[in-house]
């Protein structure tokens, strides 16, 4: 397990670096200049010069890269153009209410999709199985912004149940703090159910199908035993591999999510600094995301080898 660990560590590197060539290179070729934007047009030229310069933007693009590589391998992320506050500071400002509504949405989509999809399997081609995948079907066609509206109307606006908006952290006052982020993560969660319903059914029919399936009957098993006790556990390395990619999404793309329901995350920082042209921030924000992929993916790893002896002794 540790030389896993090692190999998918060593493997991140070229991964990263080129994450941040790739968002470097992007950034800096989008039209407009962050100096303009910070200031007037009617500002002094001679003004906006000392600023690109104290910033460092007057030098060509393969040097600034080197210098912010350079900075980020000393553990600095720079300084957002914006407020010249460390990048650093104004992610971790934000990352709280993203991974708080990641979790959230994580539950629920689990807490639906889980006995949706057993019993989708266990019952194929019955209504039990009709009702499953026309939620899973729902639930992937339905855009995201389209339910969040709904869900504001319905439990917000007409029922007046639940905040419509706003961001109160349930670390700090967890009632008020849950009720905050319970639409947000239902919106997510619906989307995700779906896909994790669908990814459990298909595996667990195949699942079905295997001969070790037909020994646990023969020997006079329960259906519900055979599910729970053979079939279940070797049908989650799909699901695994799903929640593992959609975690990382949940937490740096939720951005529509974010404006809607007006919440402080960072899929809404990154969208600002990009309109700010903020580029320091941009391509820390983006760095860390990409992070977050690699981190969720080594945890699918090693869920697998947790789940499946065969992979963890290969």
């Amino acid at each position: 397990m540790g030389r896993l660990v090692l190999r998918r560590l060593l493997a991140t590197v070229p991964v990263l670096l080129l994450v941040t060539a790739g968002v470097f290179t992007l950034i800096h070729l989008t039209p407009g200049d962050p100096i303009d934007v910070m200031m007037s047009e009617s500002a002094d030229a001679t003004v906006k010069e000392n600023l690109r310069r104290e910033l460092g933007m007057d030098q060509p693009i393969y040097i600034q890269y080197a210098a912010w590589m350079a900075r980020l391998l000393r553990g600095d992320l720079g300084h957002s153009i914006r407020n010249r506050e460390p990048v650093i500071e104004n992610v971790g400002k934000r990352i709280r209410p993203s991974l708080q509504l990641a979790g959230l949405a994580m539950a629920i989509s689990l807490i639906i999709a889980t006995p949706i999809g057993i019993l989708s399997a266990a019952r194929r081609n019955t209504s039990v199985d009709r009702v499953g995948t026309s939620f899973a079907l729902f639930g992937i066609c339905m855009p995201n912004f389209l339910l969040a509206l709904l869900l504001i109307f319905f439990f917000g606006v007409k029922l007046r149940w639940l905040p419509i908006s706003g961001y109160t952290d349930p670390l700090e006052e967890p009632w008020l703090g849950l009720r905050s982020l319970v639409l947000p993560a239902i919106t997510l969660g619906l989307a995700l159910a779906a896909v994790v319903t669908r990814t459990l059914r298909s595996s667990m029919l195949e699942a079905l199908s295997e001969d070790y399936v037909r020994t646990a009957r023969a020997k006079g098993l329960s259906e519900w035993k055979v599910i729970r006790g053979h079939v279940l556990k070797n049908a989650l390395i799909p699901v695994v591999t799903v929640l593992g990619l959609q975690l990382g999404t949940l937490i740096g793309g939720a951005v529509i999510t974010e404006y809607v329901f007006a919440l402080p995350g960072v899929g809404r920082l990154v969208v600002d600094a990009v309109f700010a042209r903020d580029y320091p921030l941009v391509q820390g924000v983006v760095l860390l995301i990409a992070v977050g992929f690699i981190v969720s993916n080594l945890l699918v790893d090693l869920l697998y080898g947790w789940i499946d002896p065969r992979i963890r002794y290969r």
